[in-house]
């Protein structure tokens, strides 16, 4: 994989993506190298000045009024960072780590933040060398920045704390860094600060999520679609001049999806003719472009505050490009806090759907004609009752993590800190929406692919067909209740890994 450079300018979420879970290696470019030295420049001829000048020669927050002497300054930096790693809780993923880590890199890099070459090279090299902080669950307000979360890597840079290495061994950071020829950072003026004012926690699950949801929405697309037509609902609703009347982009997408995964069903055929009586479908087919078109919407937006913020350069205070030192407000987490919170509603709203149409395979009063719960013999058979339970389970989950965590603020830091945005905890709760959403999402799949078997002798598309047949690599078809717990965590894997989708693709081409 080739290495991601690290300049003056945004990276790209790809980028992110590819340091934080597929382990690119990292270093920074000349002109990044060049205007970090510049800055810092500018601290090193303030290091000695008498005159207060935030971060460098006082303390900080509520403490911002106490003078510190040059002698102590370097102390300053170290106190800042001890004290500020003070996360709880069990230990954040590693690629949200990484993320972060990247991130702040990538701050550093602008030259705007004042810190030494040298330091900016470390986190390069903790990087590309697979180390990973321990960073715990519970300790930012998204105000500040993620400061507890920044300060628990900022401290493994140090030579303190612990670290998972490349193998996942915790062990202590001095020993890994040690073990790896990199040389612990000795903080001087501005640097710890410099080191843990950020929105890169909150922003690297930001961009992950993004990631993630655009392929779960498009398999979203795909399981739909296997529902409408094993349930024997109707395409017609999926027109494009339908569609156009309301032109959202994310519904003309989700409605062409379907158009394309349902093109060549003789199930659907079956059902054309005048003698079917079918006017419309209830609301969890019909208007599934409209729901999924929406989030795809959600996601738009929130990649478009995310492409923001990728391009920004968060500290406090920052060295402008023509030599100030300026405090400002930049690290304040509400434009990113705001989308985590919209894409978990999103999130909450697309499982929902999806385990509408679950639930409607069970029911013989709407399955049209399929086995009560898909059963094999209903009654000694429970078939699927207790997978829709499942999803059911999930979504109801989902819809308490949709309560937004960004209009909840608690006061901090002796009422200095008096507004935060709360966007770590909506990226912590997000992270757990995706994960619902995709598992929601597998068990609609998987119940509808044995509704397509239990259809037989109809066919299903040759899309739909190929997508029930990738499933059946790993879950049996219909028969005699068997341990569902395996054949759920298959179906979660097949979506999750991106496979379901591929299935449908190879016939469809690429689905918007």
């Amino acid at each position: 994989m080739q290495p991601v450079t690290v300049g003056t300018g945004p990276v790209s979420g790809a980028e992110v993506v590819a340091v934080a879970r597929d382990g690119a290696t990292v270093v920074l470019s000349d002109e990044a190298q060049a205007e970090i030295r510049r800055s810092r420049s500018v601290i090193d001829e303030l290091a000695g000045d008498d005159a207060p000048h935030y971060g460098v020669s006082t303390g900080f927050g509520a403490l911002a009024i106490r003078h510190i002497p040059p002698e102590l300054r370097a102390d300053l930096q170290r106190s800042l960072v001890r004290s500020h790693a003070a996360g709880s809780g069990p230990e954040v993923e590693r690629e949200v780590v990484r993320a972060l880590m990247l991130l702040r890199l990538k701050t550093l890099a602008t030259g705007r933040t004042g810190v030494r070459l040298s330091t900016a090279r470390a986190y390069a090299a903790v990087l590309s060398a697979g180390i990973t902080p321990t960073v715990r669950e519970y300790g930012s307000l998204g105000c500040s920045g993620d400061l507890a979360p920044l300060a628990q890597c900022a401290l493994a840079v140090m030579g303190e704390g612990m670290v998972r290495d490349a193998h996942d061994v915790l062990r202590p950071a001095a020993e890994a860094l040690a073990a790896t020829g990199i040389e612990p950072v000795e903080l001087r003026e501005k640097e710890g600060l410099a080191l843990i004012n950020g929105t890169d926690g909150m922003l690297g699950m930001l961009v992950l999520a993004c990631h993630d949801l655009r392929l779960v929405l498009r398999t979203a697309d795909v399981a739909a679609a296997m529902s409408v037509e094993a349930l024997m609902g109707t395409d017609a609703v999926f027109a494009a001049d339908l569609q156009a009347l309301r032109p959202h982009p994310g519904q003309v997408d989700a409605a062409a999806n379907l158009r394309a995964l349902l093109a060549g069903s003789a199930i659907m055929e079956s059902h054309r003719g005048p003698e079917c009586t079918r006017v419309q479908d209830a609301y969890s087919l019909r208007c599934a472009p409209q729901v999924h078109g929406a989030a795809r919407d959600t996601v738009a937006h929130a990649e478009t505050v995310a492409s923001r913020e990728l391009a920004s350069a968060i500290d406090n205070p920052v060295i402008t490009p023509d030599g100030r030192v300026e405090s400002n407000g930049n690290f304040h987490g509400a434009p990113v806090g705001y989308v985590l919170d919209f894409l978990a509603i999103a999130a909450a709203d697309v499982a929902s759907i999806s385990e509408r149409r679950t639930d409607r395979f069970l029911d013989v009063a709407r399955n049209h004609e399929l086995p009560a719960f898909l059963a094999d013999d209903p009654g000694v058979d429970s078939g699927h009752m207790i997978a829709q339970y499942t999803a059911a389970a999930i979504v109801s989950e989902l819809k308490r993590l949709a309560t937004p965590a960004s209009v909840d603020s608690i006061p901090s830091s002796a009422m200095q800190e008096d507004h935060v945005s709360m966007g770590w905890s909506a990226g912590r709760e997000l992270r757990r929406s995706v994960d619902g959403l995709t598992q929601a999402v597998a068990i609609e799949l998987l119940t509808a692919a044995r509704g397509l078997d239990l259809r037989r002798p109809l066919e299903p598309a040759p899309a739909t067909a190929a997508v029930r047949d990738g499933l059946r690599a790993t879950v049996a078809g219909p028969g005699p209740d068997r341990h569902l717990v395996p054949e759920i965590e298959a179906a979660v894997a097949y979506v999750a890994s991106g496979r379901a989708l591929a299935a449908a693709e190879s016939v469809t081409g690429p689905l918007r």
